[in-house]
């Protein structure tokens, strides 16, 4: 049977540190993903998607988000199996009970821990969630799952394996040779956001569309071929729109921020990534400030969003800066107390030194309008 894995879509996470814009925008990406996942099985030849937990962000993610997440499922040629993960964990009246009297024939809940027949000769062992956190293995109960002789067993859990590193009272642990155990064909994961394979018979497929910093990988999901006592075939493809990039940048001029920039922009469109950016360095005062005005009013307007931490790149002024801070009277008697105390290394010098570039700055804008 080929089919499509993948998990912790968190529809109506709310993004609520971004501008309304930007929350916008990576709200609608996560309801699209569902669109490219039913291609992916449409080109793939897969006539289901597993779904391991995590769907919603929570247990009451407005009509609207579980509205069009039916809707969209419901128009592709695909059988979707949902299951509770711990963030939308199953419960009486709750979200589940919502989603099914909403849900069309090819929309199957599996909210109980009983086997079901996917297909002839294919079964499902789901291991839903009941509770946000549990400190029971939620796969235990597939061993004793009942299949028909030489049926596939398909696996669902959402969950951490135990060989993270997790120990003592860490939440919803699965052991790592669960599929082994439990003799299952493949046991598709949730829970944790990037692919990862956990020998040959298991994995995560992380999420469909990334949702914070720290992988540069846009997201994806994994198609599986499985057949009965044989070892799965399985890939991960790529569908997710939005990249959230880390980078460090260290720079000294405006000729090294527009390499790196360069660079960048040879990873694909700006306007699908959101970056977090550190600069370090030593800087003259006004490459300083023409690398921080450029990174704020050029680059960050072709982003979809910039996080950017200045704070590592320190200020240096030259006799050309402070010269160019054309002041009389007690303001250049400051800016040249602030100018000598940026360069003392003295435990005051980096205050001093931003001061001094807060004067330059104004001083500059004062220059430009008195121009006009």
């Amino acid at each position: 049977m080929r089919m499509i894995h993948t998990a912790d879509w968190q529809l109506g996470k709310p993004f609520a540190r971004f501008p309304a814009e930007v929350r916008s925008a990576l709200t609608e990406a996560r309801l699209d993903v569902i669109d490219r996942l039913a291609s992916v099985a449409a080109s793939t030849g897969s006539g289901h998607v597993v779904v391991a937990g995590d769907v919603f962000d929570n247990v009451d993610p407005g009509d609207r988000i579980v509205g069009q997440a039916v809707s969209r499922m419901e128009r592709a040629a695909v059988t979707w199996w949902l299951m509770p993960g711990n963030h939308d964990h199953a419960r009486a009246g709750g979200l589940w009970d919502r989603v099914r009297r909403l849900a069309p024939v090819n929309v199957r809940i599996v909210d109980i821990p009983v086997a079901v027949e996917m297909e002839e000769g294919s079964w499902l062992l789901p291991a839903p969630l009941e509770h946000r956190k549990t400190v029971l293995d939620p796969t235990a109960a597939m061993v004793e799952m009942a299949t028909p002789p030489g049926a596939l067993r398909i696996g669902l859990a959402h969950g951490s394996i135990t060989e993270f590193g997790a120990a003592g009272d860490s939440a919803n642990l699965i052991p790592p040779d669960r599929a082994r155990s439990a003799g299952l064909d493949y046991l598709a994961l949730g829970d944790w956001h990037g692919f990862l394979a956990v020998g040959d018979r298991t994995a995560y497929s992380g999420t469909p569309e990334v949702d914070r910093y720290g992988r540069d990988e846009p997201g994806a999901c994994v198609a599986v071929d499985a057949r009965p006592g044989t070892t799965p075939q399985f890939e991960r493809v790529e569908t997710g729109r939005f990249r959230w990039l880390s980078r460090k940048w260290a720079v000294a001029a405006p000729e090294d921020l527009e390499r790196e920039l360069t660079a960048l922009r040879g990873e694909g469109r700006l306007s699908d990534a959101l970056l977090s950016l550190r600069l370090t360095g030593v800087a003259s005062l006004s490459d300083r400030v023409d690398m921080i005005s450029s990174l704020e009013g050029r680059v960050a307007h072709e982003l979809r969003h910039l996080d950017l931490d200045a704070d590592g790149l320190s200020a240096r002024p030259t006799a050309e800066d402070v010269a160019r801070i054309d002041v009389q009277g007690a303001l250049a008697g400051a800016s040249n107390a602030l100018q000598a105390l940026a360069e003392s290394g003295g435990s005051n010098s980096q205050i001093a030194a931003a001061a001094l570039e807060r004067l330059y700055v104004e001083a500059m804008r004062f220059d430009a309008e008195a121009a006009r």
